[in-house]
């Protein structure tokens, strides 16, 4: 299950809406300099670009302090040229994370992590759900997996993909597991599973023998190893699956048309054709 075919279909869908709408503003801000999040800032940035956004960079050094950070925020939520925001995590030390998410405006909360983005998610009646979540669910539709019915597992529980992805199963009509760090016996949960989608971040966390044959193997991990990027479940996995996503070329080319779609979602939202929920 490649992701950039759906990808590239979704940023087509996207550039139309863009034409279609006019100045779409998103807006990322990213504190201090982590390599690995100037990656993902770069990519968003062209992506962004190439679908006709008019994308801002706002850069701050990583001793910025919490107030002022929350401060630009505040600006970008007062600002007619800001329709999406997005603030890079994680977040140098100083900074209170949480704090920072709920002051940035619901409605241009592009990652949807905003309590009240999450808590309309846990109600049934998404308005702007996480990127990652929403393209793999995109992937499964393309795939035409049955939900329905199935047994979904979820390996991890982070806000922005293991905790919203539960809640898009659950809407589908599967029956949903989440599993962890702290979960006794993992493979006797993952054997069960028609459908499993791992998300930790740790390399070959799920091998080969703890697939149920057949299943449908969603892989988020990212782990950049001596190796080279390597995913949370073994590659071997691909001969027990009837239906598995490769690292990389996956689900990460979905994140980011996803987040897109989100974009024009919230410049929607500014604008009043859409209503948000909040």
């Amino acid at each position: 299950m490649k992701g950039k075919p759906v990808a590239d279909r979704i940023r087509a869908e996207v550039a139309e809406q863009v034409r279609g709408i006019g100045h779409i503003g998103l807006v990322t801000v990213l504190v201090g300099d982590d390599p690995a999040s100037e990656v993902y800032i770069r990519l968003k940035h062209k992506a962004a670009n190439e679908a006709g956004f008019d994308a801002t960079d706002v850069r701050l050094p990583a001793d910025t302090p919490e107030q002022e950070l929350l401060t630009r925020i505040a600006g970008l939520n007062a600002s007619d040229d800001a329709d999406a925001i997005l603030v890079q995590l994680p977040l140098p030390d100083q900074i209170d994370e949480e704090r920072v998410i709920r002051t940035i405006a619901p409605a241009k909360d592009v990652d949807g992590l905003h309590p009240l983005n999450a808590g309309e998610l846990y109600l049934g009646r998404p308005a702007i759900v996480s990127a990652t979540p929403r393209g793999v669910m995109a992937l499964f539709a393309e795939h035409g997996v049955r939900l329905e019915g199935a047994r979904a597992v979820v390996i991890g529980r982070s806000a922005i993909v293991g905790k919203p992805m539960a809640h898009l199963l659950l809407q589908a009509n599967a029956t949903v597991t989440v599993c962890h760090s702290r979960t006794r016996d993992l493979v006797q949960y993952t054997r069960e599973a028609d459908v499993l989608v791992v998300a930790v971040g740790s390399p070959a966390l799920v091998t080969a023998d703890m697939v149920k044959p057949g299943a449908v193997v969603v892989d988020v991990g990212m782990n950049r190893t001596d190796a080279g990027l390597v995913g949370d479940v073994d590659p071997a996995a691909f001969e027990v699956a009837s239906a598995m996503t490769p690292v990389p070329g996956g689900v990460g080319p979905l994140t980011i048309a996803c987040l897109l779609e989100n974009a024009v979602r919230c410049a929607r939202y500014r604008r009043g054709d859409l209503a948000y929920p909040g």
